[in-house]
């Protein structure tokens, strides 16, 4: 599908992709990147890591003084909290409710969770569901128009609490298998997963509830998406919309709390969170109970009577904010350290087989809305990251819009501006170092996706031309094309 641009500059990202390298990008623009479609795909940030730790390590230009924040940010991501009270003041005020005792329990070495895997003889299963979310809500929105949460469970399902709180309740997960097959005849499998809830601490669920199950993403380059500026992303939806074909993608506005104001969406599997700062206070009190400015008020609803009796770790405040379970800055040191973490540098970018795949994916389509490549400016809320990420040309390949991704993906539940049917674009850099860092390979909102072909096999909507392709494709192009994601 032929696509339109705004200016020759924005349109290199997309011509490295459609071309193998046969013509010397070097010689068509004087800001082509020095390193187009090699390896450096977040620009100076970008470290060369592979293994367990690939994620995890700070963007390679950060200056001393800033590698040593990004350690205490880390410090506090990665280390449990506790229930309160505690002798540990800095770290206590867990719960009362909560899925995890640290960042890290949902983002395991930084990197992306996995559904349960574990199961009874029915089926179901038997795992704490700690990297699996639960989003619950009810028809309507609030002021602010975010989705009305469940009037006794919340926002979320949290199936752990302190002592003498009942838990909310536990996951259950089946999968049914989806059988189909390719044009040349192979077979394959898909994994429908059914949720429900079994145990529910406070009574049964709103008859109109919405569940969306989310996945915890992998964290790298997230300071990097920030950076990209919100003119590129409202272009791509411009593009997109003048161009022939189905693929329209929109953008996501939503409230964002730090800043007390509607902006564009870009984090979250239905970009409906702005910043990197409302997701990380937000995922405090929702995923640990702990509080902060900005997000100060336990997750407790009317009903949870003996969640609002729980003791609270409110005085471990520091700089004289004594109403918070974590101050300002000790949140705004997980915020730095979150948005440098460096993306992890491709493999093998000249392997013939990933050039193959590389071509397939610009064919199929994939690129339109996997936009390959930004450059980052200095954001407006930069004073909580670094310098480091401005003016870099990185290759993260999302357009950080949402899509509609059909009948099959479809969670029925609005979110802002998203319908049931809309997902935002993931990146996909890291994606072949899943593997290394988290030992599973699966992909997509809830992890369905046993790896990058069953993801493409999901895709439906607007994607449907581009899984098309992909079906009538060779199990030699097949291979190349995953070959080509997984370098990424």
């Amino acid at each position: 599908m032929p696509l339109c641009f705004s200016s020759l500059r924005r349109r290199l990202g997309h011509l490295v992709v459609a071309s193998v390298s046969l013509v010397t990008l070097g010689s068509l623009l004087a800001d082509t990147p020095t390193d187009p479609l090699g390896e450096k795909v977040g620009g100076d940030t970008t470290v060369f890591a592979t293994g367990r730790n690939a994620f995890s390590f700070p963007a390679a230009n950060l200056s001393d003084a800033e590698r040593t924040r990004f350690a205490i940010g880390n410090s506090f991501f990665r280390r449990n909290w506790v229930e309160a009270p505690a002798s540990t003041k800095a770290r206590d005020g867990l719960g009362p409710h909560f899925i995890a005792r640290s960042c890290g329990g949902c983002h395991v070495q930084d990197g992306r969770g996995a559904p349960p895997d574990m199961f009874n003889r029915l089926g179901e299963t038997q795992d704490p569901t700690v990297a699996l979310l639960m989003r619950l809500s009810i028809p309507g929105t609030d002021t602010h128009g975010s989705p009305r949460p469940d009037p006794v469970y919340g926002d979320q399902l949290n199936n752990a609490a302190v002592q003498g709180v009942r838990p909310e309740g536990r996951v259950t997960l089946r999968y049914q298998s989806v059988q189909g097959q390719f044009a040349d005849g192979t077979p394959y499998e898909l994994l429908a997963p059914h949720y429900g809830f079994a145990d529910l601490g406070y009574g049964p669920l709103h008859p109109q509830v919405r569940v969306s199950p989310r996945i915890a993403p992998q964290l790298i380059g997230v300071g990097l998406l920030e950076a990209i500026a919100e003119a590129d992303i409202l272009a791509n939806a411009t593009d997109q919309a003048a161009a022939p074909g189905p693929i329209k993608g929109v953008p996501n506005r939503v409230w964002d709390a730090p800043s007390g104001r509607m902006m564009l969406g870009r984090f979250g599997w239905k970009a409906n969170v702005a910043t990197i700062a409302h997701q990380t206070g937000a995922a405090f009190v929702g995923d640990m109970g702990i509080t902060s400015r900005h997000f100060a008020q336990e997750a407790c609803r009317p009903a949870q009577t003996d969640c609002l009796a729980a003791p609270s770790g409110k005085s471990a405040g520091a700089q004289g904010q004594t109403d918070v379970e974590i101050d300002d800055q000790t949140l705004n040191n997980v915020v730095f350290y979150q948005a440098t973490l460096a993306p992890p540098a491709r493999r093998k970018p000249e392997d013939v087989q990933v050039l193959r795949g590389q071509a397939l994916f610009a064919k199929a389509q994939c690129a339109t809305c996997h936009r390959p490549s930004y450059v980052t400016q200095h954001g407006p809320f930069a004073h909580l990251t670094s310098k480091a990420l401005s003016d870099q040309r990185i290759w993260p390949y999302t357009d950080l819009l949402l899509h509609d991704m059909g009948e099959r993906l479809a969670d029925n539940r609005p979110d802002f501006g998203a319908n049931g049917r809309q997902w935002k674009t993931p990146p996909l850099w890291g994606t072949g170092l899943i593997r290394d860092v988290n030992g599973h390979t699966r992909l997509l909102h809830d992890g369905r996706a046993r790896g990058v072909l069953e993801a493409v096999l999901w895709h439906g909507g607007e994607a449907e031309d581009s899984r098309s392709q992909v079906l009538k494709m060779s199990p030699a192009e097949r291979a190349a094309l995953v070959a080509f994601v997984e370098s990424l």
